[in-house]
């Protein structure tokens, strides 16, 4: 085990993506914390027009508040049959107090009738960290895939059900844990962020 050198503050109440996280920064000199450790956590309004500019608003305002290093992400599902919808609206696509399965259900009325070819998507995330003087560092991972035609599996969450990576067959949400976090868009970002976040944080010790 890495001698622990550091703490972070994971900007996220979604204990899916809490424990997607964890898993993905295993490895590093670090002690994880999360809004389970911090209970008077801000919430951040998700008003951004990228997944780059929510993730770093999200990570300043937790780094902030904390006076820690704060990492944060913001992701979605872009279809392009849908113009590249639900995008950053990915968790309000079916209104502000949508489930992950009514905003799958609104995504799959809208392909109805949609040819399996026409049915392109991907996953992004941005990955973005923050020290509490403000400086940031972000790195992006894309998951291309396919929409499915109905809701498969039950492990994930989000879209985790209806998007079929390229070169699969099953939906995220039918991949073990280990399998997905080798494919998904979150995953791709953090072997990136991965590789500027330890000069990141050496910086932040000067």
């Amino acid at each position: 085990m890495p001698t622990v050198k550091y703490e972070v503050v994971l900007g996220s109440r979604n204990h899916g993506k809490i424990a997607e996280l964890r898993s993905l920064l295993k490895g590093l000199p670090l002690r994880v914390l999360s809004f389970l450790d911090f209970p008077d956590l801000p919430v951040v309004e998700e008003d951004g027009k990228s997944f780059r500019q929510n993730a770093e608003k999200k990570a300043k305002a937790i780094a902030k508040a904390t006076g820690r290093i704060a990492i944060a992400d913001d992701s979605g599902l872009e279809v392009d049959w849908l113009d590249g919808a639900p995008g950053v609206w990915s968790a309000r696509f079916a209104g502000e107090k949508a489930t992950d399965r009514d905003n799958s259900r609104k995504l799959l009325k809208l392909l109805d009738g949609v040819s399996w070819e026409q049915r392109n998507a991907r996953f992004v995330c941005v990955i973005c960290a923050s020290d509490p003087r403000g400086r940031t560092v972000s790195a992006e991972g894309v998951c291309e895939g396919m929409i499915s035609f109905e809701m498969r599996g039950t492990h994930g969450f989000g879209y985790d059900p209806v998007l079929i990576p390229k070169g699969h067959r099953m939906t995220m949400a039918e991949m073990e844990a280990d399998q997905k976090n080798r494919v998904s868009h979150r995953a791709d970002a953090m072997n990136k962020f991965r590789v500027i976040f330890k000069e990141f944080v050496e910086q932040y010790k000067k």
